[in-house]
């Protein structure tokens, strides 16, 4: 069964942040499978380390279109997106490192901060997305 799973309460109504947000999900349900499955560390490193990569990318793309069309609350949106990406990659440090496992509550973290991020403040800046043409 999947940690997370794609309904339209997640759209933001920009496509390709709706796309992204679905990989972000799929990847975050690859991690958990492998962690139920007792997949090796080594599985477990290359889907983590996708998940790092596919959000630093996914956040670059946001924050070009706040950039972009000058959103107000771009800066509170970075503050939240570095202080995940602090967390996550801290948390892939000490995995790579040998000193942590990906247990059930790293995954309801994952789950619970992408959840509450999109719809929190991603629809935030969906709606002003959309108020300047981008869907």
């Amino acid at each position: 069964m999947a940690l997370l799973t794609w309904s339209n309460m997640f759209s933001v109504g920009v496509n390709e942040i709706d796309n992204q947000h679905k990989k972000l999900i799929d990847l975050i349900n690859q991690l958990n499978d492998a962690m139920k499955a007792g997949k090796g560390a080594d599985v477990l490193g290359k889907v983590l380390s996708e998940l790092v990569n596919y959000t630093v990318y996914h956040f670059g793309y946001e924050e070009g279109l706040m950039g972009q069309h000058k959103y107000e609350e771009s800066p509170a949106h970075k503050g939240e997106h570095k202080k995940f990406v602090d967390t996550v990659g801290d948390f892939k440090k000490k995995f790579d490192s040998g000193n942590a496992v990906i247990t059930v509550e790293i995954m309801n973290f994952l789950r619970d901060w992408l959840t509450n991020h999109i719809m929190k403040t991603d629809k935030k800046l969906g709606q002003a997305l959309g108020k300047v043409g981008v869907n």
